[in-house]
């Protein structure tokens, strides 16, 4: 299982407490497994429910030396029968309708599948260990094709920075078919901790009791999940074990850094930042707890193993305190490449190890990173990027729109709308970004302004976001 699951890693499913681990783990793991060996060759498309069975057929995959494709569990059968036309894997798991090109099985391990009966895609390159998708529901989204020796890398890295060990246990408070979530699992398994598997959000009673019974550790979340324990006035002291809170998925605004930093602070816990990309696997810094508040505002230093430079555009690349420039990623994390079609599954390493993240930003004179920007029209939203010109163009029906990238959200300023039009856009992008209603911001203007060559000057709006 490309070294991923140690010994005394556990399981335990959050509803009922039941507890996979040690030796009757990697038995289940193994028969699932087998399950797999004896399907045709090719890549597993799976939805990814927050579930122990899903999280054992991920590690199956692994194991079985099977690329997997890991998507979100309520992806529609058309999306579904979409992405089997461009990467033709050779099973589904999923809980859909049969998707055309298939033929419905049932396994004792696997469950109800599905198992591809046309022509098979090119044998996946046998580096070529897992692939997510990078963006949300904007367009047809590529693959980041990640190979074993990145999620090792990662994982190892991971642990390192954050110094876990075998005591640990986590919530999976995150959907495991995102980077950031399955990072959790990942490296918590690799040091032989243990994962509590919950379905319910953060914000409910029961997620916190399921927490207190299985006595959680540490908890991850994203910038909006931090918004709202701030709205709940939650209070680390009342969760005795929970000593440690980690952040990624977006810029989070400094003031709720320092917030968080001070309540775990006053209980001797810690507080990290972190930055990462789906294409380094998941996390390529962190800032180390005790460095806040001193280095409010950075998103820390490398993981172990990886490096940052700074590219200023001049044909150069630095890390010359103080110079701003597109963040360059360099380490065993990063991607193999994109993938669109099947035929890219047979692609080697395209990247060889360095990554231009399309971010802005800068290195202190302690080599801290502080990001400041990005370097196209994408926006991040709670870890999914969005295509601003892709928002606008699917907004062109409700008269002059720009799209510009805020604090970890989507900023949409429409010309001459009223607030029952705002509402209304509002409420279609959110729909179908499929994110909390928080990281979108509509607001109305008298006129767009607009560039010399008559183009919306998004300088000049994203200086008033």
């Amino acid at each position: 299982m490309i070294g991923l699951l140690h010994p005394d890693a556990r399981l335990v499913d959050a509803a009922n407490g039941a507890t996979l681990g040690g030796l009757t783990l990697r038995d289940r793991v193994a028969d699932h497994a087998t399950a797999l060996d004896r399907e045709p060759p090719g890549m597993v498309l799976a939805g990814m429910p927050t579930t122990v069975d899903a999280v054992v057929r991920f590690l199956a995959a692994l194991q079985a030396g099977r690329p997997i494709a890991l998507v979100d569990p309520r992806t529609s059968v058309e999306r579904l029968t979409e992405l089997a036309d461009r990467f033709r894997p050779a099973v589904l798991l999923n809980d859909a309708e049969p998707v055309p090109g298939y033929h419905s099985g049932w396994d004792r391990w696997l469950g109800e599948y599905q198992r591809r009966t046309g022509e098979a895609g090119p044998a996946p390159h046998p580096d070529l260990a897992l692939l997510l998708t990078t963006s949300g529901s904007t367009g047809s989204p590529k693959l980041v094709r990640l190979s074993r020796a990145a999620v090792l890398a990662n994982t190892a890295a991971i642990g390192a920075a954050l110094g876990l060990d075998g005591d640990q246990v986590a919530p999976t408070s995150l959907p495991l078919h995102y980077t950031f979530g399955l990072s959790v699992v990942t490296s918590h398994l690799r040091v032989g901790a243990t994962v509590v598997v919950e379905d319910n959000p953060l914000t409910t009673r029961d997620f916190w009791s399921n927490m207190d019974r299985h006595r959680i550790t540490s908890l991850a979340a994203v910038p909006y999940q931090y918004e709202m324990l701030r709205r709940l006035r939650f209070d680390p002291a009342r969760h005795r074990r929970l000593r440690t809170l980690t952040q990624a998925g977006g810029r989070l605004n400094p003031d709720l850094v320092e917030d968080f930093h001070r309540r775990m602070a006053a209980v001797d816990g810690r507080f990290f930042v972190m930055y990462g990309q789906t294409e380094a696997t998941a996390r390529m810094t962190v800032l180390p707890a005790e460095r806040l508040p001193a280095k409010l505002g950075s998103v820390g230093i490398p993981v172990p193993g990886g490096a940052i430079v700074i590219d200023p555009g001049d044909g150069t690349e630095t890390t010359e305190p103080g110079r701003t420039g597109e963040i360059v990623y360099q380490g065993t994390n990063v991607m193999m490449g994109y993938a669109e079609t099947a035929a890219d599954l047979a692609r080697g390493d395209d990247l060889g190890g360095v990554l231009r993240t399309g971010d802005l930003g800068r290195l202190d004179d302690e080599a801290f990173l502080y990001i400041t920007g990005r370097t196209k029209r994408i926006a991040k939203v709670f870890g999914t990027r969005v295509n601003l010109d892709d928002i606008e163009l699917s907004l062109a029906q409700h008269g002059p729109v720009a799209a510009v990238a805020g604090p970890d959200r989507l900023v949409l300023v429409v010309e001459g709308a009223d607030d029952d039009r705002l509402s209304r856009i509002r409420t279609e992008v959110v729909a179908a970004l499929g994110t909390h209603s928080s990281g979108v911001l509509v607001r109305g203007i008298d006129a767009l302004p607009l560039t010399a060559a008559g183009k919306p000057d998004y300088r000049a709006l994203e200086d008033q976001c």
